[in-house]
């Protein structure tokens, strides 16, 4: 498996720190607000590359912070006249409604900056006895300079960087480019007590301690947006490898950013979605797809159009897998004959492609590309009276598939009522009878109903319109 490290800017082969095993740390949200439809991508990529690992055999330790104290934070309360604890945790709970929703599985670790505060103060400490940070008035800073590697992932000279860096006019700081460990308290702000005073974690740092903590001092993967390349993941080497000595992270994976009709998205625009707002239009799986149909370093661009085709493509997935489903209960008994078993013998094929996308740097396009050949191939293997051992071979390849990209989770156990179910039969018997116009009146009547029946070798098959 090769992976796309934005430290080296190519591809390497992805070997871990652990054999068998991976640790592995994406940047969560600010929870102030609602998750946008840009933060989703992320969520979902990195959720995908998780789920391939452990498919690969891994044993994947997957740690997600919550940021629950913040400047957007302390704002959102005081608009609304609560606890930045009240704000944070209300959002956290709409956090989990959208990433289940999106078919994102839970972190193993799910940690927030406030549950430690202490290993935040220890860091920062760390930081000033090695000579890399420095307090004033309550604040502490970074000495950005000190460290001879900034800028070193997001390929910046630190020259560059300086003549860049906003110069406050009462600013402490002993160089416009030194960042805040940690922030003296202003009144009426959540705040803990320090060696340096009363105060609170700046951003970068928590994710720096957090992943110490949960993962160690070096790990294997550490995602994020692009846009998290520079401050926020270049600030978060300097201050773990500055504190540990040792290198922080092995592979950088950073995702591309997504465009509304080809434009930025931003709240100035107009072009500001949530994940919520997306999914009451097409569909939690709908958005999923849509994001894993590009490969995930690419820009992508979010359009209406781009979220019908994705519910289509879903259609036909989940129409083959419900053709596979009612063969498995209808189909002949008895073992698969010799040209069934030639069939399922591809299927080793299916799997060399599909992983050889999957290897090439998470290609999820070319990965759906291979679930379509496969169920094209499929459904021409089905057509004539298939045994139940053959359908279900061929569901539990289409399957393992889907799994690996978390699709067809959001399956509707659809059912009739009683009256529905006597008409279909009352149909049957009147075909059976040869009278074929009350079987039609019949027919007629249920598909004003909405239902549409398909009269197939292995009996009647419904489905809802």
């Amino acid at each position: 498996m090769k992976l796309f490290n934005t430290m080296t800017r190519q591809k390497e082969e992805f070997v871990p720190i652990t054999p068998g095993e991976v640790k592995m740390y994406c940047c969560g949200p600010t929870v102030y607000n609602y998750i946008h439809v840009g933060n989703a991508r992320p969520m979902i990529l990195f959720d995908v590359l998780r789920r391939y690992l452990e498919y690969r055999g891994y044993q994947v330790t997957f740690v997600q912070n919550f940021t629950d104290v913040d400047d957007k934070i302390i704002n959102r309360a005081n608009e609304e006249g609560t606890t930045s604890q009240a704000i944070s945790e209300k959002y956290i709970e709409e956090y989990f409604k959208d990433a289940h929703g999106l078919g994102v599985r839970d972190a193993t670790i799910h940690p927030k900056a406030t549950e430690n505060i202490a290993q935040i103060i220890d860091l920062v400490q760390t930081l000033i006895d090695k000579g890399y940070a420095y307090a004033v008035n309550g604040d502490v800073y970074y000495r950005t300079k000190k460290f001879a590697d900034y800028g070193k992932l997001s390929h910046q000279p630190i020259e560059d960087l300086q003549a860049g860096a906003r110069i406050d006019v009462n600013d402490v700081k002993e160089d416009p480019l030194d960042f805040a460990l940690w922030k003296a308290a202003k009144p009426g702000e959540p705040y803990w007590d320090s060696p340096w005073g009363q105060g609170r974690p700046g951003w970068h740092i928590e994710c720096s301690a957090m992943s110490n903590r949960y993962l160690g001092k070096t790990i294997d993967i550490h995602c994020g947006g692009e846009d998290l390349q520079f401050p926020h993941h270049e600030n978060e080497i300097a201050q773990s490898e500055a504190a540990n000595g040792c290198k922080f992270v092995n592979y950088w994976l950073h995702n591309g950013f997504l465009n509304i009709n080809n434009q930025k998205m931003s709240k100035s625009l107009g072009n500001f979605f949530t994940v919520r707002e997306a999914a009451e239009a097409y569909g939690y799986e709908a958005v999923r797809f849509f994001m894993l149909s590009a490969q995930y370093r690419s820009p992508l661009n979010y359009s209406r159009d781009s979220l019908i085709m994705a519910q289509n493509s879903l259609e036909r997935l989940y129409t083959a897998e419900s053709n596979l489903e009612f063969l498995v209960k209808n189909g002949a008994d008895g073992a698969m004959t010799p040209e069934e078993k030639a069939f399922t013998d591809t299927f080793d094929t299916y799997r060399e492609k599909f992983d050889a996308a999957m290897d090439d740097d998470l290609n999820t396009a070319d990965a759906i590309s291979v679930i379509f050949e496969l169920v094209r191939a499929i459904n021409i293997a089905v057509e004539k009276a298939p045994t139940k051992a053959l359908a279900q071979a061929c569901l539990d390849m289409l399957h393992e598939f889907t799994d690996v990209l978390g699709l067809l989770y959001n399956k509707k156990e659809e059912s009739l009522d009683e009256t529905v179910e006597a008409m279909i039969q009352a149909r049957q018997a009147a075909r059976k009878a040869k009278n074929f116009a009350e079987a039609d009146r019949i027919r007629d009547e249920l598909k004003a109903m909405g239902i549409t029946l398909m009269d197939t070798p292995q009996g009647v098959k419904w489905s809802k319109d």
